[in-house]
């Protein structure tokens, strides 16, 4: 007999007005130059692996995504996640991004850039270049251009100095040696805006006469090369060539123009022979020689303005996009050279570039491109070489808010045999016929949400740059109107109200907030301070708030002066707590808000996440002493812990900043909180994949979990068993851990190791995870059976059921028509079972219920047993917003 599906009544909320911001800058961080003197290989042999993606917005806030593939050569379907939000002042925008290296000679020995061995900066069309302290979030220090309104920054091919395209026409040149932010020198200037900037190749150092202490510079390898020139576009209808040396501007391209108007040249780029490409605001790329600065071709790529453009990593092919929305390839065709050839004095006269392919990725405008891996102009005898049999991966992003992705393989490396699809889209992996996939774009800090739940007061939270929005949901009507997980839902009455809308005076875009069960308390935080409201319903039904002044005092106090900013907040079930996680030193604070009469006062502050513990061979390891590993700067820190050691899960933990030496404290920041049902234990999850478990009834740090491969996204405790925590990962792998008992439970393995394949490879990653509330010991009766998590992701929402075996789950695609042989899967128990036929497995298909009729989702939670709150912002009601798109009618298109 077939069971009936559970049933659940869903509020299916698109009344939350969240706007996300529009993608303004992309950047990778670049590859190491190669050695001169030979004693290291001069090009790459295998693929270097993914990096770093630091996607920056128009609101100021900057995304640091990390690859979520297992290793370089496997796929990885989730592409890149958010790891980390680095928050901008408000108001604030980005305009330009640069990555560059810490130490090159520490980047030549990694496959991919390390977090902790790079540099980010970053200007917002203001006359201040910033740098960003990744590890901290924060910025670490700023420097004044000296000419105005900064338009570009490149950086140059050894990360030794830093090029600044000013208002005032001149480049400025920033060393960034020594880990040192300082001007070196300026430019000629000249009559016109500097909106563009790229680095010639640079030219090998000549070889001296060897000297007796030769071997001990031999690794400075940023003496190896020296730069030559630069190529800038210009404001005025031009491309000019300076010389490094002297300053001077070699020579001026002139591009075309409409009479009466000046031509903008938006990007530039050069390749490793020295051809410059150029986009300008007619739409027309452009291929110069740069020895003769002569134009060699030039092609009607686009409709409107070229905003951008990029180079693939083996410099035979051009990447351009902007206002018309396209992104067009160039590919250079080798050619026979003859007696027609129209640029016989051109010393590259043995191919020409044709304009290749174009494809509609984005509805508005484009502003940045990026490709991985990163093209650096070299001379031709020291270009790098990267296999063919993985595909390149092409990132955009525009006015739409979302980050697309592509895979930008070349025909020609489809005939020595199968590519790998990167993101694992489609089987065809080339520019012209692979898939694209649009990055989700995530409400909240560091890919958590904006959106927040009171349950008991039905009340819906919502926070922006500089304010927050409550609405109150109407309870639900005795009707029929419970829906099937598994259906298609219409729409809901307007069972809703707006109740508070607060600007808030802030410095920077908010970065965390969070409402109390009960409604009577919001906290919101941005970077350097949290505010707390008390909440009070006036006869309208609208909520007055009531700042409770001497909340940041008492939080200082504690911290010793320092910044009471808060990177995540929530509050305890019984709405009597308040746990805040500090922003600038990552330390937990318990906060007891107090009855009536009674200001809010801390209890106990937790340092555990500051603490650098020891690394070994990348993993955490418990219950053993060791010394620290060799790998010590490995990006990820993990520890080494014995558990009845003071100081590590004891009560002796030490709280005061005295007691903790420099050389024991990093740097990180907590990302996400969960609290039991029965508001006992506390999960906190940070940036370096540390979690550590405290126990809020005895107030003291209770144990910490091994450091994972990937990043934490989902947090959440079992009501039914308020000490089984549940984790969801950025490769949507599943953990479950016992925390009472400090050990991963023997019954969970089954659904740990055997998640469906189809499930981990959704492309959007999972961003949380809720349990009906009416499944713990004293519930009220819940439609889910016990144990049974929901978890979600941006277009996805799926049905786990912890404790069921894994076999066949109904999750596989099946070809009507044809039988499937038997299968054999382990159980929980250890023996092997055998799948069963088509018309015996519909018990089984109870466990992985898959729905995705709810799309992009922003927050998915309970407000009541068996009353789930599903909160949506479709991309057409954001798009809507926007101004129009660019649009050319042809003459006689109908």
């Amino acid at each position: 007999m077939v069971e009936t599906p559970p049933t659940l009544a869903v509020h299916r909320c698109r009344f939350v007005d969240f706007a996300p911001s529009a993608v303004t800058a992309l950047a990778f961080p670049p590859l190491p130059l190669p050695s001169v003197k030979g004693k290291k290989a001069a090009t790459s042999q295998g693929f270097p692996g993914f990096g770093l993606l630091a996607v920056g917005r128009a609101n100021g806030n900057i995304e640091l995504c990390e690859w979520t593939g297992p290793n370089p050569r496997s796929q990885a379907p989730q592409a890149w996640v958010v790891r980390k939000t680095l928050i901008g002042p408000y108001p604030s925008k980005v305009e330009s991004l640069a990555l560059t290296f810490r130490s090159s000679r520490r980047a030549a020995q990694e496959e991919v850039p390390s977090w902790s061995n790079l540099r980010l900066f970053s200007a917002g069309g203001g006359s201040e270049l910033v740098e960003w302290d990744i590890e901290k979030g924060n910025i670490k220090r700023t420097l004044a251009s000296q000419g105005g309104p900064i338009w570009s920054i490149s950086p140059n091919p050894a990360s030794t100095i830093l090029a600044l395209g000013c208002e005032d026409g001149a480049v400025r040149l920033v060393s960034l040696q020594y880990d040192e932010l300082n001007h070196l020198r300026r430019l000629d200037r000249v009559k016109s805006r500097i909106l563009s900037i790229a680095w010639g190749p640079p030219t090998p150092r000549q070889k001296k006469q060897p000297a007796a202490n030769a071997d001990s510079d031999s690794d400075d390898d940023e003496e190896d090369w020296l730069d030559s020139w630069l190529v800038t576009g210009c404001s005025d209808s031009s491309l000019r060539k300076w010389d490094f040396s002297t300053g001077r501007a070699l020579d001026r391209m002139g591009t075309d123009k409409v009479r009466g108007e000046r031509t903008l040249v938006w990007a530039v780029g050069v390749l490793g022979e020295g051809t410059i490409v150029s986009g300008d605001s007619m739409g027309i790329v452009k291929f110069w020689d740069s020895k003769t600065c002569t134009q060699l071709q030039s092609f009607q790529g686009h409709a409107a303005d070229v905003l951008c453009l990029t180079v693939g990593p083996d410099g035979s092919v051009v990447y351009t996009s902007g206002v018309d929305q396209k992104v067009t390839q160039f590919s250079y065709v080798k050619t026979s050279r003859s007696s027609t050839d129209p640029s016989p004095l051109v010393s590259r006269a043995t191919g020409r570039w044709v304009q290749s392919r174009s494809r509609r990725l984005h509805s508005h405008d484009v502003r940045a491109l990026a490709i991985w891996p990163p093209y650096t102009p070299l001379p031709p005898s020291h270009q790098r070489h990267y296999p063919t049999d993985i595909a390149p991966v092409l990132v955009s992003g525009g006015l739409d808010m979302s980050v697309v992705t592509t895979p930008a393989a070349l025909p020609t490396a489809t005939l020595s045999g199968k590519i790998m699809n990167p993101l694992s889209t489609s089987t065809q992996a080339t520019f012209e016929d692979a898939y694209h996939r649009r990055l989700a774009y995530s409400s909240g800090f560091s890919g958590t949400s904006a959106v927040h739940l009171a349950r008991k007061a039905r009340l819906v939270l919502c926070t922006r740059e500089a304010g927050v929005t409550v609405w109150r949901l109407a309870k639900r009507k005795p009707r029929g109107d419970d829906l099937d997980l598994g259906a298609d839902i219409p729409g809901q009455d307007r069972g809703w109200e707006r109740v508070l809308d607060m600007d808030l005076n802030v410095q920077t875009n908010l970065v965390s907030g969070a409402v109390s069960d009960d409604g009577r308390w919001i906290a919101v935080s941005d970077w350097h301070e949290t505010k707390l409201f008390q909440l009070s319903e006036e006869k309208n039904g609208d909520l007055k708030p009531k700042r409770i002044r001497d909340f940041s005092a008492t939080l200082q106090s504690t911290l010793n002066g320092a910044s009471t900013g808060a990177s995540s907040l929530t509050f305890t079930p019984e709405s009597s707590k308040l746990l805040l996680a500090t922003s600038n030193s990552a330390i937990v604070l318990v906060v007891d808000l107090g009855s009536e009469g009674h200001s809010p006062r801390v209890l106990r502050k937790f340092e555990q996440h500051r603490i650098r513990d020891n690394v070994v061979k990348g993993r955490l390891v418990k219950g053993r002493q060791s010394s620290p590993a060799a790998n010590g700067d490995s990006d990820v820190e993990m520890g080494l812990q014995n558990e009845g050691a003071p100081g590590a899960d004891g009560a002796q933990a030490s709280d005061d900043d005295s007691d903790l030496e420099d050389s024991r404290i990093v740097r990180t920041t907590i990302t996400r909180m969960a609290v039991s049902p029965d508001g006992q234990w506390l999960a906190t999850s940070d940036d370096r994949r540390r979690t550590h478990i405290f126990n809020l009834d005895a107030v003291q740090h209770h144990g910490s979990l091994p450091t994972f491969p990937q990043p934490v996204h989902a947090l959440a405790f079992d009501p039914s068993a308020p000490s089984t925590l549940v984790l969801g990962f950025a490769d949507n792998q599943l953990e479950v851990y016992d925390v009472e008992a400090r050990q991963f439970p023997r019954w969970a393995r089954s659904l740990v190791n055997g998640v469906p394949q189809r499930f981990t490879h959704l492309h959007d990653p999972v961003l949380g995870v809720t349990f009906d509330p009416g499944s713990g010991a004293e519930g009220e009766g819940s439609p889910l059976p016990p144990k049974t998590a929901l978890f979600w992701g941006a277009t996805w929402i799926c049905k786990v059921m912890l404790t069921e075996r894994i076999g066949y789950s109904g999750f596989e695609k099946r070809r009507r028509g044809k039988r499937k042989a038997p299968e054999a899967s382990a159980s929980a128990d250890g023996r092997v079972e055998v799948s069963l036929e088509e018309g015996q497995q519909e018990v089984q298909q109870r466990n992985f219920k898959l729905v995705t009729h709810y799309r992009p989702l922003l927050f998915v939670d309970f407000v009541a047993p068996g009353e789930l709150v599903v909160v949506e912002r479709p991309l057409v009601d954001v798009l809507a917003k926007l101004p129009p798109a660019y649009f050319k009618p042809k003459y006689g298109a109908t």
